[in-house]
């Protein structure tokens, strides 16, 4: 394994750990019954948009994601930056807001696995 193709993996896994500090931080704070957004969302979130940013670098000799795949899941990404970044300091969110923050973040998930 080259350098390129180890750097591509770390940034995989940094990516895949902002994606379950910002699933599991929701699912922590839904069970809770109280609906705010917790640092493990928020740094789940900056992580993401990162690491992202990151991986849609061209790192794999040719084989690179389609521009369009990039584009969709930087979208969606920044939207959940945005969306957790200016309702972090409430005391609690609404709840549409809320699942739409988790259902995004799962929407994202599923651009990155089945758009081929």
């Amino acid at each position: 394994m080259g350098r390129v193709e180890a750097l591509r993996l770390i940034l995989l896994y940094v990516h895949l750990i902002g994606f379950a500090l910002l699933l599991g931080g929701a699912i922590a704070q839904y069970l809770t019954g109280k609906l705010r957004v917790n640092a493990a969302m928020l740094w789940g979130a900056v992580i993401q948009v990162l690491s992202g940013i990151g991986l849609s670098a061209p790192l794999r000799d040719g084989d690179e994601p389609a521009p369009g795949k990039l584009v969709t899941k930087l979208v969606i990404a920044l939207l959940i930056f945005v969306m957790v970044f200016f309702s972090r300091k409430r005391t609690e969110v609404n709840r549409g807001h809320f699942l739409a923050i988790v259902g995004l973040t799962l929407v994202n998930a599923a651009v990155a696995v089945f758009w081929r």
